[in-house]
């Protein structure tokens, strides 16, 4: 990015970022992130509630994506119970809060471009 005629970065975390683009898209980037966030938006979700949330992310994708999110602050992992079978939930960190605005102009975009270019079919 050029500031004041100068080139420069943000610097987080040992990370390189050019614009904020790019600090966002290393957040939500990639095919199920935002789908996960955005179904976290509404309260807490246990891992088979979002797997049939969204049926078409493996079970291996779904595993790895929450690992993501929860790295970068944007979902907890809560457990509860001592013994197995353990129940365990993911809900939205007051950061990931924060991302909903952005994933709803995202979604908002994504919605009005599916009524204009495609059509609505049923899924069974």
């Amino acid at each position: 990015m050029i500031v004041e005629g100068k080139h420069k970065a943000y610097k987080i975390n040992e990370h390189i970022y050019h614009c904020g683009t790019d600090i966002t898209m290393s957040y939500i980037g990639g095919k199920w992130k935002c789908v996960v966030l955005w179904y976290l938006r509404n309260g807490s979700l246990r891992f088979s509630e979002l797997k049939r949330l969204i049926p078409d992310i493996t079970e291996k994708m779904l595993s790895i994506q929450l690992k993501s999110l929860q790295k970068d602050d944007l979902i907890e992992r809560r457990s509860f119970g001592k013994k197995a079978p353990f129940r365990v939930q993911y809900h939205l960190t007051d950061f990931g809060e924060s991302l909903i605005p952005v994933i709803e102009a995202i979604t908002n975009w994504g919605i009005e471009l599916g009524n204009n270019k495609g059509t609505i079919i049923d899924i069974d």
